[in-house]
């Protein structure tokens, strides 16, 4: 199948249809059996998620009209053909006559014309992209751009600029395998170059590599993530013999490394979304560990759990995700800004339901991947003034007078994330 007929199928299920990247995306690569095919399908998409108001605005000027109704997908094929022709080293002739063949697969002959010309247009002028305003200079949406601004006055342009750039590859060494150490020796002997990260486990590679590569991947040994995810464990400071909740648990990262640091702790990991709890079960099966897996709602545990109350509690809650944009760019199209106080209010919900479980004197440890305040620091401000018997403990890591640790995206190359730890007073 043409690449870029498949990209394009995948760009317009994320913007037309409001699927994640991260679904389309392997969905279009199933009809590819070439790795490297597989790996320029992704490129494109990923490249046109982070470039969309430049490469909209290059394709949108060179039409006569827009594209609509059902021949919409050649909009998004020409993103694809403009992406290659600015971002990529594939020849240009290559890369429009490719193109300008996938609008005859995707069954749209009529527009073949448009294709070509629009195509030729841009390649003919290769004009500088434009930077009229903050959406097209930032490739961001104003409303993210305006929000980040006033949160983050001296840092919101080194944080547009990092979630721009493309995700490092962290590792988790699995403690109960080998140490951190041991298992840097082993990507050496591998030749891959890589260094220990600031969180006990992590590893960051110099360079992505396959999985399959990686010494003892399969057997258990490592797993792929962040850097700054890999803190929820480690800051939860669980204990062998404890009841632990992890709520909003898939895709089981979090899980897993709980039960790596504490292999004889009763773990309940609960999701909302059926079908992501299977990747929950993926990663306990290939680290050979043992949870209660559940489907159920964290706002409503009382109907799905009849047992005692928790020691422990993760509360990695539903965000915006703002903090991992450089790892998911179509989030930056697929949130709205009203998103934001709504999953605020979500936050807030599940957060004071939690709370009902967590055993007098117990620790619930509060997540997102998001970097807007409402969603971070706000959300707990609020929650310990109306909740007598939550205390807040200082992390080593946050800066003065900050509620719980905002990590920005790109510093010490993680990901941005956002923690508080609360104590419940018995």
């Amino acid at each position: 199948m043409n690449i870029r007929a498949l990209a394009a199928k995948a760009v317009f299920d994320v913007l037309e249809r409001g699927i994640s990247l991260s679904a389309a995306l392997p969905e279009q690569q199933t009809k590819v059996s070439n790795s490297k095919d597989k790996g320029l399908l992704a490129e494109i998409c990923y490249g046109v998620m982070r470039h969309l108001p430049q490469l909209d605005k290059q394709v949108s000027d060179c039409l006569s009209k827009p594209i609509k109704g059902k021949q919409r997908i050649i909009h998004q094929l020409l993103l694809v053909g403009c992406y290659q022709l600015y971002f990529t080293r594939i020849p240009a002739h290559a890369a429009i006559s490719e193109t300008v063949e996938a609008c005859r697969l995707l069954g749209f002959e009529n527009l073949v014309k448009v294709v070509n010309g629009v195509l030729r247009t841009i390649q003919r002028n290769q004009a500088s992209l434009p930077e009229d305003n903050d959406t097209l200079k930032f490739n961001m949406p104003g409303w993210i751009v305006k929000s980040l601004k006033a949160a983050y006055p001296d840092q919101w342009q080194e944080i547009i600029e990092q979630s721009q750039m493309r995700p490092p590859m962290w590792l988790r060494s699995n403690a109960q395998k080998q140490s951190r150490d041991e298992y840097l020796n082993a990507l050496a002997h591998a030749q891959i170059t890589a260094s220990a990260g600031c969180a006990p486990q992590s590893i960051l590679l110099d360079s992505p590599a396959d999985v399959g590569l990686l010494p003892g991947f399969f057997e258990g040994l490592v797993s792929v993530q962040d850097g700054a995810a890999q803190w929820a464990a480690t800051l939860l400071e669980p204990k062998d013999n404890e009841l632990i909740l992890d709520a909003c648990a898939a895709p089981g990262g979090k899980t897993c490394h709980i039960l790596e640091l504490t292999p004889k702790a009763s773990l309940v990991a609960v999701d909302f979304d059926d079908k992501r709890l299977k990747r929950v079960n993926e990663n306990l099966i290939r680290l050979n560990h043992q949870a209660e897996v559940i489907h159920g709602d964290a706002t409503d545990i009382d109907s799905w759990w009849q047992g005692d109350k928790f020691d422990r509690i993760l509360l990695d809650a539903p965000c915006s995700a703002t903090g991992v944009i450089r790892r998911h760019p179509d989030i930056k199209w697929l949130r709205k800004a009203k998103d934001i106080e709504e999953l605020a209010a979500l936050q807030s919900k599940i957060l004071d339901h939690c709370w009902q479980w967590l055993k007098p004197g117990g620790t619930l440890l509060y997540a997102t991947c998001s970097i807007m305040p409402a969603e971070n620091c706000d959300q707990i401000n609020a929650f310990l003034a109306r909740t007598a018997n939550a205390t807040l403990d200082v992390l080593p890591q946050s800066n003065a007078g900050e509620t719980g640790w905002q990590i920005l995206p790109g510093q010490q190359q993680m990901d941005g994330f956002y923690y508080a730890r609360l104590r419940k007073q018995g």
